[in-house]
């Protein structure tokens, strides 16, 4: 299906949905909104089919049966991973270690702590997390009182650690060191991806041609090159592309036009991530290669 039957795309990780609605749902993992709060408890979620199941555990319904046993669980998945303890089998295995797993989401989940991946942006910084639990931890520091005063500039911080990293963009501190070459980073997930360069590995095989990716989220954005159609015609030579992004990014070689300015110096460029990452050169943070 192409991109103009799914029009709605997030912003975040390039999801995209038929209906704008289904869109405003998903955008609720990304930023922690859970307006669907349980009236037995302090907890909420982001659906509210999420809540239903939720509410069970208070009523002591429990549907799914399990048949080796004379155990009840209220929610499937809870069974499912009961079902492993008669087994033991666990199908999910990490291809990074040697650990396995009962649930393939937990398998996603257990990855992203050897490739550094955090799909999970706040909204109201640039702090990205590798689980959506850890985001909504995070967003209560913007709420709580910042007591922790940097010496250097008059930015403030609610807990210690942040400080701690913040103070590095004035120190240029790098504590975290490769050990197969002379790199350092400011940040631990930096030092994770930027190791996976001297081992070359690249666990995810797209299934539909040779091309193999070190992150999961490339492995995505390059799946869409096999399903979406390429309706985005270039009025300036016989290229075509899928999104209207990759179009404008492309024109930019014909006119030369860079509108990525840095506030810095008088470099410019063609895509605002490429000027991202050039004005971590000014404050001294080393990118992950």
């Amino acid at each position: 299906m192409n991109s103009e039957a799914i029009p709605y795309e997030c912003s975040h990780r390039g999801k995209r949905f038929i209906h704008n609605g289904h869109l405003i749902i998903h955008m609720k993992i990304h930023t922690g909104e859970r307006l669907h709060k349980c009236d037995q408890c302090d907890k909420a979620f982001t659906r509210n089919g999420d809540l239903c199941r939720h509410k069970k555990i208070h009523t002591g319904e429990k549907l799914y049966q399990c048949n080796k046993c004379d155990k009840t669980f209220s929610l499937n998945g809870n069974l499912i991973r009961h079902l492993g303890t008669h087994t033991g089998k666990k199908p999910y295995q990490c291809n990074q270690c040697d650990k396995a797993f009962l649930q393939n989401s937990v398998l996603i989940t257990h990855i992203r702590t050897h490739i550094g991946e955090k799909p999970y942006q706040c909204n109201q910084c640039d702090n990205t997390f590798s689980l959506n639990c850890n985001l909504i931890q995070h967003l209560r520091t913007h709420t709580w009182k910042k007591s922790k005063q940097c010496n250097q500039c008059d930015k403030t911080f609610s807990l210690n650690g942040y400080l701690i990293r913040h103070l590095r963009t004035h120190t240029g501190e790098k504590p975290y060191q490769c050990n197969q070459c002379d790199k350092a980073f400011s940040k631990n997930n930096h030092l994770i991806r930027h190791q996976m360069t001297h081992t070359e590995e690249k666990p995810y095989q797209c299934n539909q041609c040779d091309n193999t990716f070190s992150l999961n989220c490339n492995l995505i954005q390059h799946l869409r090159t096999h399903t979406w159609k390429k309706s985005k015609q270039c009025n300036q030579c016989d290229k075509t592309f899928s999104l209207n992004g990759n179009l404008i990014r492309h024109l930019g070689t014909h006119t030369g036009k860079k509108p990525y300015q840095c506030n810095q110096c008088d470099k410019a460029f063609l895509q605002n991530s490429v000027l991202i990452t050039h004005i971590r050169t000014h404050i001294g943070e080393t990118i992950p290669v």
